[in-house]
């Protein structure tokens, strides 16, 4: 997976200011509307509230992973943010999340989203890997740290 293809340097905030699960949310999502992979900020937050009502997609070791399919999103995207102080994010593992990814994917896509949710995930299991992206200073540390 070419992950600097989705996660593109405009794609990124080092230091999220949201102080809630939402507020990350709406920081990432303008990021993706100003890049022109959102079109529909409001419809698009819809389709990713709706899936964390479903089951929350804090995974655990201070990792965030919303995401959602709609046709509010033109092309495949990821943006990420990092929070230093950590925000609640209803994790599995009850702890702060700090290194957030948000996947846009349009609706007409196959199973894109899942290549992504595994790509990411199979990486920030291991604690070298989610220690550099907390260090991350610009687009070339987060591609390196993966």
């Amino acid at each position: 997976m070419e992950i600097e293809k989705l996660l593109t340097p405009n794609r990124i905030l080092f230091d999220l200011k949201g102080g809630n699960k939402e507020e990350v949310i709406d920081e990432l999502i303008e990021l993706l509307y100003k890049d022109g992979v959102v079109t529909d900020k409001k419809k698009y937050k819809s389709a990713v509230m709706k899936r964390e009502e479903q089951f929350s997609t804090g995974i655990g070791y201070g990792i965030g992973i919303p995401h959602a399919k709609s046709d509010a999103v033109s092309t495949a995207a990821i943006a990420f943010g990092i929070s230093k102080d950590g925000i609640d994010f209803d994790s599995m593992d009850e702890k702060q999340v700090n290194l957030i990814f948000l996947i846009a994917v349009p609706n007409k896509s196959d199973d894109i989203h899942l290549k992504i949710l595994s790509f990411i995930s199979r990486r920030l299991m291991h604690s070298e890997v989610r220690e550099k992206l907390m260090k991350a200073k610009n687009h070339e540390d987060v591609i390196s740290s993966f």
